[in-house]
Parts: structure tokens; sequence; C-alpha cells
């Protein structure tokens, strides 16, 4: 069987930014850790020593991968993660963890302390977008509520693309 799994290149704080994507995220583990030895031929690796070189950890059942590998990648929102959560409660709690040190952006976009930039989104906005027998007038009425928020609101978005019927 084919698997895709993200592998995110860190700074020499992969094992920080590890536990604190298991501790945001439910029915998240840290599945392995391979550690810098000093004897595995990796040039500089022995002042690494015990250090994370990679890890293997979940986050809600998705696997991702890690390499602690210094300076020689920054990081970007050419690539983000979207997360999709049921209500504005797991949605707060989402936003609230990953802005501890991070930034916020529009539109539920959100750059955490590591780097990263994730989508913060409500499951109840991919499902009005898709709403086959929604109207142009509440797609539109549903990006004009949406585009000027930063964390994403649930009661606004769903009353504006009802109030748009």
């Amino acid at each position: 069987m084919e698997t895709i799994k993200p592998c995110i290149w860190f700074q020499g704080n992969a094992e920080e930014a590890m536990n604190y994507y298991v501790s945001t995220f439910r029915n998240s583990r840290i599945t392995h850790i391979e550690r810098y030895a000093g004897n595995q031929g990796i040039p500089g690796e022995n002042e690494l020593v015990g250090k994370v070189l990679t890890g293997v950890f979940e986050l809600n059942e998705q696997e991702f991968m890690c390499l602690d590998g210094g300076p020689q990648f920054e990081m970007t929102g050419a690539i983000s993660f979207v997360v999709e959560l049921d209500t504005q409660e797991e949605l707060d709690g989402v936003w609230d963890k990953l802005l501890d040190g991070g930034a916020p952006q529009q539109c539920g976009w959100i750059t955490d302390k590591f780097g990263i930039t994730w989508q913060i989104i409500p499951t109840a906005l991919g499902e009005m977008m898709s709403d086959s027998s929604a109207t142009p007038q509440q797609k539109k009425a549903l990006m004009e509520a949406m585009m000027p928020m930063v964390k994403l609101d649930i009661a606004p978005l769903k009353g504006a693309f009802e109030a748009a019927k």
C-alpha cells in the first residue's frame, strides 16, 4: 500500500515541536524517535549526540515525519496543514494553542511558533461551500463574512449563509 506523509524540517527544535503538537491535537502520539548517536557518519553529529535526528508522530491519526536538520531550509506558508473542526469550542482550543508564540493571519490561517502554517477551519465552512443546493448569493455571502475574519467564527458564517437564501 502506498503511504504519503509530510516530513517537516526543523532547525534544532524537532523534539519540542513534536511534544507541542501531540499536546495540541486529539488522538496524537509520538511513535518513533531516532537520535544522533555520534557514529552514523553524519557531518557534525558529534555536537548533536542525543538530539533528535528524525521523528515520527501522529496528529489525530495522520502520520508525520520530522527531521532536525539545521538552518539549510526556511519555513514558508507555501505549504500549510488544514485542520477541520466540528465545533467552535474545538476550533478555539486548537487556535489558542497554536497562537501561543505564533502569528494569526486572515481567514483562519495561523503560523505557529515553529514556523508551520495551519488553516484552522470549521467543518461547516466546507459543507456550506460544497452544498449543491446553495445559491451563488449564499456562497458570496459566506465568503464576504469570512474574508474579514482572522479566527473563523461558525455562528456568523452560518448566519450569513442562511440570511442570503
